[in-house]
């Protein structure tokens, strides 16, 4: 670092290398542009080790904007001294710093291994003990990037039996994640065994691994629901499982506490992944209606919509095609969803099927005052109906026939007759 030292020199005063009409120029105009704060503020008193380290953070910084992934590199092989500096007050964010920056630099080195993220994670775990466990997880998902799932499945092993003073609840709760990860990656291991089952020279062994695997799994992945939180890709993963040794009835318990346990976070996916489940299983219209019922509430865009509206028109009952008019309507207050011939046509068939009603007209028309301002320029204008014929002609013909029930006495121009040519 010494030598760093002598080779950067001073920082230098850029404003004086500027002339004069310069300087005067640029006091009528100030930037309105926020500066970037300098990572290290230069002090009145201090030393000549803390001085350089300072430059030399600036100066990769300085390189890492402007993408000089190499010169950053050998900046930071000088920088990783500051882990010598005794100071407690700065020892952990030194420790981070140097953590974080080295594996951003080696993420842009072409020439980096798997080796050379190894010694990085394995210096500064041993650097200190704040961010053990968060490294050891960091590094675990570097190692699963490369394939070395049982590498990685070590680093988690060793980070979930580490202990440090008295646990505090931040601790805990990483100690619970690195369980869950560490459960998912024996399921990974569980989906490589169970595909060598489907080769005709698998062994009894085969099979006893592959179930030691889901009985080590299933241990933390049954602690998950006792964790409110989205956790996705674990319940999918231990479902399957529960699929695969035909215990249905316990992946279907964990889905409904996923999906309808008030002390976890509403959860669009835990919707979802019930209806799949149910739909797999042929369950009943019925259950399947509720879940639906259920996602609408969450994301009315959802293309599962389309699905329960489907739901909705099999039935005959008035009430059921009014439901079915309203979710497809919300669907189509979404612009992702303007131009889907599926959700047109069965609105069409909603529609129609209430003008057969005594009263459909009505409903019809109470669905649509909310919106008769702003669903003509969504979906019925010139430049829609040009659109609509030259992708598809259906498409036009669909919502034309709609176009005068749906918004009635509005001059609409949604016409191929009247399209500019």
């Amino acid at each position: 670092m010494d030598a760093l030292d002598e080779h950067l020199g001073p920082p230098v005063d850029l404003g004086d290398e500027s002339d004069s009409s310069d300087n005067s120029s640029r006091k009528s105009y100030k930037s309105k542009l926020p500066l970037a704060r300098p990572l290290c503020v230069e002090r009145k008193t201090e030393s000549g080790f803390q001085k350089t380290y300072r430059i030399c953070l600036e100066l990769i910084r300085e390189a890492m904007l402007h993408h000089r992934w190499q010169e950053a590199a050998e900046y930071m092989a000088s920088f990783t001294e500051i882990l010598e500096d005794r100071n407690k007050v700065r020892a952990q964010p030194n420790k981070e710093l140097v953590w974080r920056i080295s594996i951003e630099i080696l993420h842009h080195l072409s020439k980096s291994t798997v080796k050379d993220y190894n010694i990085i994670y394995e210096r500064m775990k041993h650097s200190g003990v704040k961010h053990y466990l968060m490294i050891c997880l960091e590094h675990s998902f570097h190692l699963m990037l490369h394939g070395q799932i049982e590498c990685a499945k070590q680093q988690l092993s060793i980070a979930e039996s580490w202990r440090h003073g008295k646990e505090s609840v931040s601790q805990l709760q990483r100690v619970k994640l690195i369980q869950a990860y560490r459960s998912l990656l024996d399921y990974m291991i569980w989906c490589d065994k169970k595909s060598m089952l489907s080769q005709n020279n698998s062994f009894e062994s085969d099979i006893q691994g592959m179930h030691t695997c889901f009985r080590h799994a299933s241990v933390n992945l049954q602690e998950i629901l006792k964790n409110p939180g989205v956790w996705d890709p674990f319940i999918l993963s231990y479902v399957e499982m529960l699929e695969f040794y035909e215990d249905y009835e316990e992946a279907l318990k964990v889905l409904n506490d996923y999906v309808y346990d008030s002390g976890f976070p509403p959860n669009p996916n835990a919707n979802v992944y019930m209806y799949q489940f149910l739909k797999r299983h042929n369950a009943p219209e019925k259950k399947l209606m509720k879940v639906l019922r259920n996602l609408r509430v969450l994301v009315p865009s959802h293309e599962l919509m389309l699905e329960y509206s489907f739901l909705l028109l099999q039935s005959e009952k008035t009430s059921d095609t009014q439901k079915a008019l309203g979710v497809l309507l919300e669907m189509l207050d979404f612009a992702c969803w303007r131009s889907n011939l599926g959700v047109w046509t069965c609105l069409h068939a909603a529609v129609h099927r209430l003008l057969l009603q005594e009263e459909g007209e009505v409903i019809v028309h109470e669905q649509m005052a909310l919106r008769k301002d702003w669903w003509p320029a969504l979906h019925f204008t010139s430049f829609h109906a040009k659109k609509d014929l030259e992708e598809n002609a259906k498409l036009l013909e669909v919502k034309a026939s709609l176009e005068k029930i749906l918004c009635p006495g509005r001059p609409l121009r949604y016409t191929a007759e009247r399209m500019p040519t």
